[in-house]
């Protein structure tokens, strides 16, 4: 008791201390009591035969049997494994990608090249989704997509994009980085920022080369951002990018063995049902599971990096 009484002591020192910062992080705060978890009671949803006229607590409880609808139809591992690969190479190779962009960046001496630069990477983070399925559309369309048109003038035959499954896992995440790079670009842009000028100067000074600042100070004092950005992004794991698949894949059928992600496969399962309690089964599944993915990850990071782990 004594100990949570000092807590509180120190706590309230702290505020008064840095009331303005805490002053800063208040929308912050509200957005998340708001957003995240006073409708976590909603959860509850996900276990009773959802009754508008009843209410959540009012309804019959049904226990696990909304989770049997994914369960049941065998393809519960499929969109999980989709979903899982795709996040991992969004989240691996968009984080490579972002880095790479900022350092490039951070090294160009011209403030207006900078300034242009960072404005047409950042920009394809602003167009929508239901814009890039038809700039991709345009792009592979059998009889006269971009690609196709190309391939005919070089005397070579057509090729089916819309029927090949295969190709599709690396056009989707190929358009995944290309909208989001620009965006996370400014948070490593930020971290190099704040990196003090005097290291760089003394590396000058004793003669190291542009890319020995770049491999030995600059990535390693990205680390931490890069790990804590890392694990942020596992928290939402399986939760895919809804609004990216389906308007580039649609009612694809052919497509679904490689493309079909958890949201999509719920979205074509639930339409026109409005069945509020499947749904919520769903993304109790998906927050479970990205949970357990964090902790395990931290977990690891802890035991190897103990001061990049986020707890």
């Amino acid at each position: 008791m004594a100990a949570i009484t000092l807590r509180f002591k120190n706590f309230g020192k702290e505020l008064k201390k840095n009331k303005i910062l805490f002053l800063m992080l208040l929308p912050t705060i509200i957005f998340f009591i708001v957003f995240c978890y006073l409708p976590m009671p909603g959860a509850y949803v996900a276990f009773v035969d959802y009754n508008i006229n009843k209410g959540i607590f009012g309804s019959e409880f049904i226990g696990l049997r909304n989770f049997e609808f994914l369960i049941k139809n065998g393809d519960l591992w499929n969109i999980t494994k989709n979903t899982l690969l795709y996040n991992l190479a969004f989240l691996g190779l968009g984080n490579i990608f972002q880095i790479t962009f900022a350092i490039m960046i951070s090294e160009v001496s011209s403030k207006w090249f900078k300034k242009i630069s960072q404005s047409v990477i950042l920009l394809p983070h602003f167009i929508s989704m239901v814009i890039v399925g038809f700039f991709a559309y345009n792009l592979f369309n059998y009889n006269y997509g971009f690609v196709n048109s190309i391939l005919n003038s070089l005397g070579l035959e057509s090729h089916e994009f819309y029927s090949d499954q295969g190709i599709w896992k690396y056009i989707i995440v190929a358009f995944k980085i290309w909208s989001g790079t620009g965006y996370g670009m400014i948070v490593y842009l930020a971290a190099i920022t704040g990196i003090s000028s005097e290291i760089y100067e003394a590396a000058y000074l004793d003669g190291s080369s542009v890319w020995q600042r770049i491999r030995y100070i600059t990535l390693p004092l990205l680390k931490p951002t890069f790990i804590l950005l890392f694990l942020f992004g596992l928290g939402g794991i399986l939760k895919g990018s809804f609004d990216l698949f389906y308007n580039l894949i649609g009612n694809n059928s052919v497509l679904f063995p490689q493309t079909d992600i958890i949201d999509t496969y719920v979205f074509r399962s639930l339409v026109g049902q409005f069945n509020f309690s499947l749904g919520a089964a769903v993304g109790f599944y998906q927050s479970i599971f990205g949970l357990i993915f964090v902790l395990v990850i931290n977990f690891i990071v802890k035991k190897i990096e103990p001061d990049c782990a986020l707890f």
